[in-house]
C-alpha cells in the first residue's frame, strides 16, 4: 500500500521532476532515450516530469550519470554560484553519451576508431 505524501514532499518531487526534464532536454535526450538509458518506461520518465510518480532513490545516481550532473545538482543542492552549462549539448558530448551506453566491446571498438582517426590526423598535422 503507497504512503500518502505531504504537499512539501509533493513540490519537492515537482521541482526535481521538472529538473530532471530541462537537464534531459539539455543533453538532447528524449523521454524514450532516457527511459531506455535507464531500463524504465517512458511512462515513469513522464511520471516524474510531472511529479505524479515517486524517482526510486538507488536509480537517482544512474540519472545524474546519464544527465551529465552531480547528484546535489539533480536535488537542487548545489551552490548558485556554479558554473551552469547553457544550451544544448554539443553532438560530440551527444555521441560520447551514446558511446558510454554500449556494451564494453563495442565501446572498445569506438575507443580504437577514433584512436587511429586522431593519430592519422596528428601524422597529418606534421606533415605540414
Amino acid at each position: 500500500m503507497a504512503a500518502s505524501i505531504s504537499s512539501e514532499e509533493q513540490v519537492f518531487m515537482t521541482e526535481l521532476g521538472n529538473r530532471i526534464s530541462a537537464l534531459r532536454k539539455d543533453a538532447g535526450l528524449t523521454q524514450v532515450q532516457m527511459a531506455e538509458a535507464l531500463s524504465v518506461s517512458q511512462q515513469a520518465v513522464q511520471s516524474w516530469k510531472a511529479g505524479r510518480r515517486r524517482i526510486q532513490i538507488p536509480i537517482l545516481p544512474a540519472v545524474a550519470k546519464l544527465l551529465s550532473v552531480s547528484l546535489e545538482g539533480l536535488l537542487g543542492e548545489e551552490a548558485e554560484n556554479a558554473p551552469r552549462k547553457r544550451g544544448p549539448a554539443s553532438r560530440l558530448e551527444q555521441q560520447i553519451q551514446m558511446i558510454g551506453q554500449l556494451p564494453k566491446s563495442k565501446q572498445k571498438l569506438v575507443s580504437q576508431m577514433l584512436d587511429a582517426v586522431i593519430a592519422q590526423a596528428q601524422q597529418a598535422g606534421t606533415d605540414d
